[in-house]
């Protein structure tokens, strides 16, 4: 049941965290916001913008609670939305002293807890003792950039509460956002973390010269290796050609927004896996995804499911594999 005067905290400053502030802002619910930087929290509330990223979107500072305490926002919000980076998540986790187990919480993610190996809301659970009822996710397909410049995009509200769902909903709801809600839990956020790596495949077949052609047969590979490996983690019905699923591959693996894309056409075109993450300056969650889908994949030993695209881009990320050669090797099995 949601309590009476709800409130809601932000764990994450990036790109993504801010573009789900704006929209957040539009409506009276409470809204404290977690900074790691104290400089950084002083230049936004001076600036009323985020200075490092989206920064020509103006935000309701006067709306907001802003701070560089962890606890301080953990202990205020009743919701929490957390938009860390899945690499860094865990060491922010381990700063809050404030019992989750009460908290509604919904992940932003987009990736796997590399400590573990398990999805947000499997981690929080299984470490937090957070209450699969208490957790949703938020997913696409929306980029942060198109929040930013407010055109029409859409999200997808997961959570085994329909009433926690269709709250979310309804806050991230503005005349530019239309919002569904969903029961999928597993299968939203699987597909927010695979869509990444697929994108990243696409960046390195555009790296390499691939065309419109090749694309859109890998691609539509992608979607059923996508539907294979989510029916093999958690079986349900579900129509993968949903937005949640398709729509959400589509937009990360052609747009330029994508940064995911774009590490993956740094490393097509010939960048080390070190020289395109220093020049991309942000986290493009398709390279650790890569490994922790890898890794869950092949832990299933008899039981693995086939994922030639995820396969080609980890052995080009972790094993530095010549990516035209295992570009032709995995051209061989796409159909």
């Amino acid at each position: 049941m949601i309590k009476n005067n709800p409130s809601i905290g932000i764990i994450g400053s990036g790109s993504w965290a801010t573009a789900l502030v704006k929209l957040l802002s539009e409506n009276k619910t409470p809204i404290y916001w977690y900074f790691r930087s104290e400089e950084t929290a002083r230049s936004l509330i001076e600036e009323q913008h985020n200075p490092r990223y989206l920064t020509d979107v103006s935000l309701k500072v006067d709306k907001m609670n802003i701070s560089n305490d962890i606890n301080e926002v953990v202990r205020n919000a009743t919701y929490l939305i957390l938009v860390t980076p899945s690499a860094f998540l865990e060491s922010e986790l381990q700063r809050i002293e404030e019992d989750l187990s009460d908290k509604i919480i919904f992940s932003a993610v987009k990736g796997i807890i590399p400590e573990s190996f398990l999805l947000v809301g499997e981690h929080l659970m299984q470490h937090y003792k957070v209450p699969i009822a208490h957790f949703g996710v938020i997913t696409g397909p929306c980029h942060a950039e198109e929040v930013a410049l407010e055109r029409l995009s859409f999200l997808t509200i997961a959570s085994a509460t329909q009433e926690y769902a269709e709250y979310m909903a309804q806050q991230l709801k503005t005349r530019y956002i239309i919002t569904n809600v969903s029961e999928d839990v597993i299968g939203t956020e699987y597909a927010a973390v695979l869509k990444n790596i697929y994108a990243l495949a696409a960046g390195i077949a555009h790296g390499l010269g691939y065309g419109d052609n090749y694309q859109s047969v890998l691609m539509s590979n992608a979607i059923k290796e996508m539907k294979r490996f989510i029916k093999k983690r958690y079986k349900m019905k579900r129509n993968i050609n949903d937005s949640a699923y398709l729509g959400d591959l589509l937009v990360t693996g052609y747009s330029l927004f994508s940064r995911n894309r774009t590490f993956g056409n740094m490393i097509g075109k010939g960048y080390t896996v070190n020289s395109a993450k220093s020049e991309l300056n942000m986290i493009a969650e398709g390279y650790y995804a890569a490994k922790s889908a890898y890794t869950i994949n092949k832990e299933q030993s008899k039981n693995q499911v086939k994922t030639p695209i995820i396969n080609a881009v980890y052995k080009i990320l972790y094993e530095g594999k010549n990516p035209k050669k295992t570009f032709l090797k995995l051209s061989g099995k796409l159909k």
